[in-house]
């Protein structure tokens, strides 16, 4: 696989890429990692492990237990519950470690591995490279009483996820019909559960998880499905989750998509007029719309710009001390409440805002006026050499053409000799215009 951990933990094609050996390897490295580091100096250490619902999940978290519970860590195995979930246990349960197996939005073959520091937080790149460098070394085995134990949960964690989202919204849904889609993914229970538990009457579709059919043609990377079911049930809105239920995408009572940059802009200015929104600042990155940073500007909120990634975003918000952030994706972080993006929290404060307000979703979401964006890519370029001088003034020449209602970003990848292109502008001709002519100088530029 190369370099084992990406921005997000472990990912690749089970069985191929994360195998069973791997999760086992990774979690015993892990538990010695944190112990050499003092994570579990006076007591006997302890860990949280959740999954998906994807067949290889099963024997994923199987062998991430095994791995633990042979390195000494006792193991509480809470089943399929979103990552999320796994976090909030984590800080709650004041856990040395959680450990999620999941890959996300990403298709069913794939899945991933990723580790919680305590109080849920993810592991910073330095304790990740120092796992990796400490896979397959010869070790001491604990015996006896020394060998970690493993509880199976009784679906009392997926209490606890619950209980805790329905403290967070101030105002009951009652009156309010929503629509779920939980992409017959970890959501598929305590989605529903909570939305329920906070009043709203609640349709539930894409609930009904096989090991197999995850992320498919439903949940908020195909939110086609859930925008028919919102018209057709005379619902108020309705949210989309993905596979983990990190991520959260709306639909409107008309059924018009109300993406992350439109739900961040709507809880902005909520956070903003109850005096709680950490220095009056957003964080968003790169790829998020200019309508959303003109919305805000005009709201009175500043906005701090990240990489793609919520790795990113997350960092961003702990050092400069803020509590929203998030991406066009959906995946949204409330720092008050989760450490994490949550798919569920974030729909539920969305729910809470037009029930507090008495504003459909559709009046909300229009603050967020959204400027066409077109995304060209560009294969087989040198994506080292986006400063070629030719290339950086034909930006140039495009910002200035843009002026104050448009943006132009270069972005290689960080992958594959492609450079991706994109443009917002007031018109889509003139996004599509400019983004196809930037796309030739890049294409005739550094072409390899």
């Amino acid at each position: 696989m190369g370099r084992l951990f990406g921005t997000d933990g472990v990912r690749g094609l089970a069985n191929r890429d994360v195998t069973a050996e791997v999760a086992l390897d990774a979690s015993v490295a892990a538990a010695h990692v944190l112990a050499t580091r003092g994570a579990f100096a006076g007591h006997r250490p302890r860990a949280v492990v959740g999954r998906d619902p994807r067949a290889s999940g099963e024997f994923l978290s199987a062998a991430v237990s095994a791995g633990l519970a042979s390195a000494g860590v006792d193991v509480d195995d809470v089943g399929v519950l979103p990552t999320p979930a796994v976090a909030y246990l984590t800080a709650a349960r004041g856990v040395d470690l959680g450990v999620v197996l999941s890959a996300s939005h990403n298709p069913m073959p794939d899945n991933g591995i990723k580790f919680l520091a305590r109080g849920g937080q993810k592991l910073d790149d330095d304790v990740e490279a120092a796992i990796e460098a400490r896979m397959g070394e010869a070790w001491d085995r604990p015996t006896g009483a020394d060998v970690g134990r493993i509880r199976i949960d009784n679906g009392q964690a997926g209490r606890e996820y619950v209980d805790h989202l329905v403290t967070t919204v101030g105002t009951r849904l009652e009156g309010l019909r929503i629509v779920v889609d939980c992409a017959n993914g970890a959501a598929s229970e305590v989605g529903p559960a909570a939305l329920r538990d906070a009043g709203a009457d609640v349709v539930v579709i894409n609930a009904s998880p096989d090991g197999r059919n995850i992320n498919e043609a439903c949940g908020s990377t195909h939110p086609e499905q859930l925008q028919a079911a919102v018209v057709a049930a005379h619902a108020d809105l309705g949210v989309a989750l993905d596979g983990d239920a990190d991520r959260c995408l709306a639909v409107d009572a008309q059924g018009v998509l109300v993406d992350g940059d439109q739900i961040m802009g709507v809880l902005a200015v909520a956070l903003h007029e109850r005096g709680a929104l950490p220095h009056g600042t957003l964080v968003t990155t790169v790829m998020s719309n200019l309508g959303l940073r003109i919305a805000m500007r005009e709201a009175g909120i500043a906005t701090v710009e990240t990489g793609v990634g919520d790795r990113y975003v997350l960092e961003a918000m702990r050092a400069g001390g803020y509590g929203l952030g998030g991406e066009q994706s959906g995946h949204i972080i409330l720092a008050a409440h989760a450490t994490t993006g949550d798919g569920l929290l974030t729909a539920l404060q969305l729910a809470a805002r037009v029930v507090e307000t008495g504003r459909p979703l559709a009046d909300l979401a229009a603050i967020v006026r959204r400027l066409p964006q077109i995304l060209v890519n560009v294969p087989g370029v040198d994506r080292a050499r986006t400063d070629d001088p030719v290339l950086v003034d034909a930006v140039a020449h495009a910002e200035k053409l843009l002026g104050d209602s448009g943006r132009v970003l270069l972005r290689p990848s960080g992958t594959e000799p492609l450079v991706r292109v994109m443009v917002e502008a007031g018109t889509q001709d003139e996004a599509e215009r400019i983004a196809h002519e930037l796309a030739d100088v890049v294409r005739t530029r550094l072409a390899l």
